[in-house]
């Protein structure tokens, strides 16, 4: 799609005047379209037109790029690049900051107190709150001030009140760090003078996301938490990030401290942002323009992390300022609250040589996290760290890059730590967003290297501290081949792991050097006894088998690969395989696609297709591309979706859009000719033209879109205009009214909301503007048009017409809460992980499930059942080739239709075996022993499923537990389910004989409130053991389960959290595990007097957090923070053994371990997001199935259960599904035939296996 540019002034500045010079030349070259130079670069089109906006400079590499592409000198613009920068540069660091009254990125501290505004009612709230209890949590989005309300807030008003007679001994701050207990743990104590000591904890998340030991992190909270003991002296105030609040209930006595004692921190009023706009101004004698003020209310007012822009943009519109005024004008100049930052960060960037330009994005990706199911956040880094990534050649660039980006305020120099200035940048600066999610997985890989090499140096460089398996495998695949981003010590450690495992792998090959001697000579004997036909025979026999394994090993490792670019085709090539050659491997990769959507390609186009439009009867499926024409697809058989005739010709030119009427008679098209028509489908095998086109626009017609009634149709095009059309009478449509004006710019294209009430029409102009068409006769705005910082392509409406999306340039989607449209506003923060423009977006008939996509060439699934806390569903859809330039849910919601520049339509069949309907962390799911129903818990409920048709499951029944219940348990029986609650320790008892009614039966309560999670029944369901007070196990007497009685006392000895606990198949022996590295054993054939045995000592010092009992009561499997599975004899459970050696191949902590219900497989999953599988057949020496399953989470792991006939392994974890991967090769195999027609083509097969002849593994 075209964008008109706007115009520029060149004595605005160095970048304005460079833009318009790069534009003059352009039009020198006879207008070249920017389509046209983006073939002749290795740029997107976005990213050139973006050169020439004038709102920033481009980097060198950018400008010379379109430079070249207009055929002109590019050592001419070079100099005058450079020249441009320098002026750039000289007008960032013209003045002195000393006097600025904004903090830009920074926080407020306590001695900034008297520019800190506009939050006079929250710091005597929060005054009083810490005045009145021992713990309270500020709890609020990332960039809503938190730091700034408890330093510049809560600190002076707590100093006045101390210095007004209130008894106050001590005021501390800290913030947790990656080590909280060695270094700050001498701070929690109160200081012996009267008075209360108050302990700030900033940045409480660190807890979560530099904390590596959970033990520590326990410990550190166990101390923390005293604060609320009766006879304590100390007051706690955390801040804390809303989306790590979850993550507190980990932790109980916190989770019950904090219960009734959040301040949830909201965004600021209008009145509060007039007051932190113009208060700091006027204490340093400054007028803010009125004009300006209404302006920071406009772009900031209802968004929840908008305060960090809002100040880095005052900043900037302070250093631009008039005179003592602040105008309106030195604000747009800066980029506004949505640009600023953007502004100068690229400026700096822009700046930087090539050499500097990399160590910039080094050290960046350096000080950033990656978030596990949370957003990303901050890591402090040592500048050692930094410095150590230098180039020999260039030993300075690490230097100056810091202190380039320390003036730039973008970081913090505080000592030799160096910190990123906000989290705000991550999200707000679209090239850092795109650097971390083009390496996402390579910087999680990097970031548990810098940790596993700096604890290997610690060790003195110990050989059993080295990578091995599959953590070697991974950090092999990212850093093998590019080690640039490593440390030297990092890449020492990489390097002695690899030279560790060549080692070992040469002496098991001088292993199977004698072997294979020893295998030789008895084949001699063999053949001295054999016939020469035998041995003929045998030798075919072996070279065919021979062929066919190295064939079926090569296919695998090609699917493999293709994994990455497109797991349709790679899921066609692991059938093929399978077909070949059975193994683990390539059963692994079935697996695999269990719970991926896979997608059938329909061909036809010989240009880009542009759009694509399901039927309201889902039974025909229309596409338009830029080679002018339309065509129709039967969906008859949605597994073989075949053409219908021929193609529609009457366009003239590319066409853009296409929108069936509600009844499925009309088809509407959109076209670059200037014109939309409409074809009458009834008969789709036969559509024919209806009436004249539509005319009026004067340019390009970029979208169609039918009302609720199918009798007005809106157009949108690059003329700046929305078109209503009277089509009440098809074959007669007429203009309804005068166009739709107000636009600056191209309307990219035009929507009817669900209920006929509305039409939005995002613009070039970065604006949505929502009109009121309930008289399509006399239509008017709804409100001011709301604002985006870029260019907006699309939105979509949900059902119901309460919310709407919107996708566009800044390769973000927003959701809108349009309930009332006169009073529209955004919803949260933006949703991130595309790393380019975004083109298409689409609802799910249900509303539950959001598609985006764009320029990246994927597309993204997003949970929106909760559009106040949206989520990413599943790995990303990857398989075009190109742009993704439409998307459309089929009517009933299980397929995915996407148009893309590569000439294809992808038609994915979406996994139906995902369970999202849990809003938070699911921490435990059960199967009934019927194998039929299945039990999940979290965010507070309980949910049961009917799983006996996994790819038709559907939730029966939710449990008002009326706490947060974080495990579930099945009586052996059947009829009772168990819940646990996390907060008091309560068990609830329920009649789940009717799953879908299920009864309440009993409620039991432990003493105390410091309960662990273990929860399980005994074989004969007698017995229920429970977590206890003080890390103890309850055991409750429920044979008559309205009146559950304890038993005995509490079992003690773990000295810490008591993760799970579990009873072998006879009923004999109790096992439990805890943060500590042991696992306790019980004797409790007479349950009313258990007798402890013997601890096993599994070596996990961050904590044994999972157990799990073979069939036969034989083998005891445990899992823990240690990455690894250890197997113990319990045969004989008073003299309990290791078997075989530790199972590695996770890369992170293992939050489950469990046998298949036959015993034969040992899987394991944790917090890496996959699961591994052993074959247990020989205990002492599992074999190992390779690659691990994937799930398809995208946080992680959290629990796992085998359903009780084998056929099915459930997970659930962080990102808040259950997914369940049926187990059944066949079945995995019919789902691929069935779903990716089209691929695997005789010449895709010659590519990929061409040593056999065309043998397709489906019948299409």
């Amino acid at each position: 799609m075209g964008r008109r540019e706007g115009p520029l002034d060149p004595a605005a500045g160095p970048v304005q005047r460079f833009a318009f010079e790069l534009r003059k030349l352009r039009q020198d070259t006879g207008r070249l379209t920017y389509s046209v130079m983006a073939q002749r670069t290795d740029y997107s089109v976005a990213t050139l037109s973006r050169a020439a906006a004038g709102d920033q400079l481009p980097s060198l590499a950018v400008a010379l790029a379109y430079v070249r592409a207009c055929g002109a000198d590019p050592e001419e613009w070079e100099e005058r690049w450079h020249a441009a920068a320098r002026e750039a540069a000289a007008e960032l660091e013209d003045g002195d900051d000393t006097d600025a009254p904004y903090r830009g990125l920074a926080r407020f501290e306590p001695g900034d107190q008297g520019l800190f505004f506009g939050r006079d009612q929250l710091v005597a709230q929060l005054t009083e709150h810490v005045r009145t209890r021992r713990m309270v949590a500020v709890v609020g989005a990332s960039g809503s001030g938190k730091s700034s309300l408890l330093r510049a807030g809560l600190i002076p008003s707590l100093q006045r009140q101390g210095s007004s007679g209130c008894r106050l001994a001590a005021i501390r701050i800290l913030t947790p760090g990656p080590h909280p207990l060695s270094t700050h743990g001498d701070v929690l104590t109160a200081r012996r003078e009267p008075g209360d000591t108050v302990i700030v904890v900033d940045q409480f998340e660190e807890l979560f996301t530099l904390c590596r030991d959970p033990a520590e992190r326990a410990a550190f909270l166990d101390l923390l938490v005293t604060a609320v003991e009766p006879d304590s002296r100390l007051r706690v105030v955390i801040a804390l990030r809303a989306d790590f609040l979850g993550r507190c209930a980990e932790h109980r006595p916190l989770a019950a401290a904090l219960r009734d004692a959040n301040l949830l921190l909201g965004p600021m009023g209008p009145a509060e942002l007039r007051d932190a706009t113009v208060k700091p101004a006027a204490a340093r004698g400054l007028i803010v323009e009125r004009a300006l003020s209404a302006r920071i209310v406009e772009d900031v007012a209802e968004e929840p992390g908008g305060l960090p822009l809002m100040s880095h943009a005052l900043l900037e519109t302070w250093r631009r300022r008039k005179g003592r005024t602040l105008t309106l004008v030195a604000y747009e100049a800066a980029g506004g609250v949505h640009g600023a930052l953007t502004r100068t960060a690229e400026e700096l960037y822009g700046r930087l040589s090539p050499e500097q330009a990399e160590a910039a994005r080094r050290i960046l990706l350096r000080l950033i996290t990656p978030g596990e199911g949370a957003q990303d956040t901050s890591r402090p880094a040592n500048r050692a760290e930094l410095q150590a990534q230098d180039a020999p050649d260039q030993p300075g660039d690490t230097a100056s890059v810091l202190e380039q980006l320390a003036r730039a305020r973008l970081i913090t120099l505080d000592g030799d730590t160096v910190h990123l200035a906000h989290e705000a940048l991550i999200t707000a600066w679209p090239r850092l967003q795109s650097w971390i999610d083009g390496a996402r997985d390579r910087l999680r890989a990097h970031r548990q290297i810098t940790e596993s090499a700096s604890t290997w140096d610690a060790l003195d460089r110990d050989p059993g501290a080295l990578y091995r398996g599959t953590r070697l495998a991974t950090a092999e695949e990212h850093f093998a081949a590019d080690h640039a981003d490593l440390t030297p010590l990092e890449y020492a450690f990489l390097d002695a792991s690899i030279a560790t495992r060549e080692r070992e792998r040469q002496a098991a090959a001088r292993t199977a050097r004698r072997f294979r001697a020893l295998l030789a000579a008895m084949t001699v004997l063999l053949l001295l006894a054999s016939t020469a036909a035998v041995v003929a025979f045998q030798q075919r026999t072996l070279a065919r088998a021979g062929r066919d394994r190295a064939v079926a090993e090569q296919a695998v490792a090609e699917a493999g690969q293709l994994n990455a670019t497109d797991p349709s085709l790679a899921a066609r090539i692991y059938t093929a395989a399978h077909r070949l050659r059975p193994d683990r491997e390539a059963a692994v990769g079935l697996l695999n696609t269990q719970n991926l959507a896979l997608s059938s390609v329909l061909s036809g186009h010989s240009q880009a297709v542009y759009a694509v439009a399901f039927s309201p009867d889902g039974r025909t499926l229309a596409t338009g591309a830029g080679d002018d024409t339309i065509r129709l697809w039967s969906l008859a058989d949605p597994a073989r979706p075949v053409p219908l005739g021929r193609p529609l010709t009457g366009h003239r030119d590319w066409v853009y859009w296409l929108q069936f009427s509600p009844d499925g008679r009309t088809l509407a098209s959109a076209s670059r000719d200037h014109t939309a028509r409409l074809w009458d489908v009834a008969d789709p095998r036969h559509p024919k033209a209806l009436g004249s086109p539509l005319t009026g626009h004067r340019d390009y017609v970029f979208s169609v879109s039918f009302s609720r009634d199918g009798r007005t149709l809106a157009t949108a095009g690059h003329d700046h205009t929305v078109r209503l059309w009277d089509v009440s009478d098809p074959e007669h449509a007429r203009p309804l009214g005068h166009p739709l004006i107000g636009a600056k710019d191209s309307v990219a294209s035009a929507a009817f909301s669900p209920d006929g009430r509305t039409v939005a029409a995002p613009g070039h102009d970065h604006m949505i503007r929502l009109w009121n068409v309930t008289d399509p006769t006399h239509p008017k705005l709804w409100r001011t048009p709301l604002r985006n910082p870029d260019v907006v392509y699309a939105v979509a409406f949900r059902h119901d017409s309460r919310l709407m999306a919107s996708v566009g340039n800044d390769f973000k989607v927003r959701l809108w809460d349009v309930a009332d449209p006169a009073h529209a506003k955004p919803l949260g923060e933006p949703l991130t992980g595309h790393s380019d423009t975004l083109l298409a977006v689409a609802f799910s008939p249900d509303g539950r499930t959001l598609a985006t996509g764009g320029a990246d060439h994927t597309i993204r699934l997003w949970d929106v059942s909760d559009p106040r806390h949206p989520a990413a569903l599943g790995q990303p859809l990857i398989g075009h080739a190109g742009f993704v330039n439409w998307l459309a849910f089929s009517p009933d919601g299980r397929s995915l239709a996407s148009a893309s520049d590569d000439h294809t339509v992808r038609l994915w069949h979406l996994p139906r075996t995902v369970l999202a309907d849990h809003l938070g962390n699911v921490t435990s799911i059960a199967f009934s022993p019927d194998s039929r129903s299945m039990a999940g818990a979290s965010d507070g409920t309980v949910r049961l499923w009917d799983v006996s048709t996994p790819t038709r499951a559907r939730q029966l029944s939710e449990l008002p537990t009326q706490n947060t219940a974080t495990r579930v348990a099945f009586q052996p029986g059947g009829r009772l389910l168990a819940s646990l609650g996390s907060d008091d320790g309560t068990v609830r008892l329920w009649d789940v004989s009717d799953p879908r009614r299920p009864r309440p039966v009993a409620t039991a309560r432990t003493d105390g409130t410091r309960q662990g999670e273990a929860l399980a029944f005994t074989p004969d369901g007698h017995i229920l053991i429970t977590g206890g007070p003080q890390h103890s196990l309850q055991l409750w007497n429920v044979t008559d389960p309205a009146h559950p009685a304890r038993l005995d006392s509490p079992l003690t000895g773990h000295i810490s959290f008591v993760h799970w606990a579990g009873v072998s198949p006879d009923g004999y022996t109790l096992a439990s595990t805890s943060e500590d590295d042991k696992v306790r054993l019980w004797d409790i054939r007479d349950p009313a007097r258990p007798r402890a045995l013997p601890d096993i000592r599994t070596g996990d010092t961050g904590g044994t957090y999972w157990g799990a009992f073979s069939p036969d009561g034989r083998l005891l499997a445990t899992a823990g923070a240690g990455h690894d599975v250890r197997v113990w004899n319990v045969s004989t459970p008073a003299h309990a053994s290791a078997v075989g050696r530790s199972l590695t191949g996770h890369t992170g902590a293992v939050t489950w371990a469990g046998f298949s219900p036959d015993g034969r497989t040992l899987a394991a999953a944790g917090d890496d997001r996959t699961v591994l599988l052993w074959d247990m057949a020989d205990p002492a020496r599992p074999a190992s199935w390779g690659k691990g399953l994937t799930a398809g989470h995208t946080a992680a792991i959290e629990t796992a259960a085998y359903r009780p006939d084998g056929r099915l392994l459930a997970t659930a974890g962080t990102d808040g599904t259950i997914q369940l991967t049926p187990l059944g090769l066949d079945q995995a195999i019919r789902r691929i035939c069935a779903s990716t027609a089209g691929l695997l083509t005789p010449a895709q097969w010659s590519d990929d296996i061409p040593e056999l002849d065309y043998a397709p593994p489906c019948r299409d």
